[in-house]
């Protein structure tokens, strides 16, 4: 086992995990070194359980041996670190003590995504991390197959969405849509029935949706983005539009992630997901 006691928290060899919040010096870096961090261990064993490969560790102190197994089967070099050296260097108090750099591995096509799928989330441009984590957790836990991002949707992948998700982007499928304007076209072909999940007028509860479809009907939920929902021409290349039926208490919707995990257990309850189940 490679371990590697830093105390400055300049040394370059710690570059990887320079100011985690810093959010577009951590889009830049992470893209051009192709990596990705994981948070905590219980996240970072997710990362390693799903095939991911290791850059390095950094653990504090008081945390140096909580992951001696799995540094134990890797090549990379785990750097051990005052608490103090680790909140200068990432920007925040590490309290979990644990964090690993990680190779990203190439997204898949959208055909590689969608091979046996039945149940879809197709998310348009959100771009809050702690939203898109929190939906692969909703999603994963309740079976869906696998979710699809439109091209400027959050990253999956970054700190904060991992983190949140507890590691259900490692394990749920999920690819990028290479044309916002015409993806859904692609995705009506594939044979899904595109169900835009809006509380505009002339939308149908989601249940009552849900019980028109036909026993092997593949579905693609559609949810947009953060306070503007969905875009005219998404709304427009759907095939229906739902919504949640909310109590008369001045509270007309429910916000993206509560609205995602009803809608996924809609998908569950009645029969829409094939039990192609990737939760952790």
């Amino acid at each position: 086992m490679n371990v590697i006691r830093v105390s400055d928290p300049t040394d370059p060899r710690l570059a990887d995990y320079t100011r985690l919040r810093d959010v577009n010096l951590r889009r830049h870096l992470e893209a051009e070194h192709g990596l990705f961090m994981a948070e905590g261990d219980k996240v970072i064993r997710r990362a390693a359980t799903a095939g991911y490969v290791p850059r390095s560790f950094l653990l504090t102190e008081r945390r140096a041996e909580a992951l001696d197994d799995v540094v134990a089967a890797t090549e990379a070099p785990l750097y051990v670190v005052s608490e103090e050296t680790a909140e200068r260097l990432v920007g925040f108090d590490l309290h979990r003590g644990a964090l690993a750099a990680y190779h990203r591995k190439p997204l898949p096509s959208l055909d590689e995504v969608l091979e046996g799928a039945r149940a879809i989330v197709v998310l348009e441009d959100l771009v809050d991390h702690t939203n898109v984590g929190a939906i692969f957790r909703s999603a994963a836990g309740l079976g869906v197959d696998a979710v699809i991002l439109a091209p400027r949707c959050a990253d999956p992948l970054y700190r904060r969405s991992v983190k949140v998700s507890m590691g259900s982007v490692f394990t749920l499928p999920y690819t990028r849509l290479d044309d916002w304007y015409g993806g859904l076209d692609t995705l009506s072909e594939a044979g899904f029935d595109l169900m835009a999940l809006t509380p505009g007028e002339g939308s149908l509860p989601l249940a009552e949706a849900m019980g028109r479809l036909a026993p092997d009907a593949k579905v693609g939920l559609l949810l947009g983005t953060e306070g503007d929902g969905l875009s005219a021409r998404w709304l427009e290349r759907a095939t229906s539009r739902v919504h949640i039926p909310m109590a008369d208490r001045d509270v007309d919707s429910l916000n993206v992630t509560a609205a995602a995990a009803v809608a996924c257990y809609e998908l569950a309850r009645f029969g829409a997901v094939s039990g192609r189940v990737h939760g952790v």
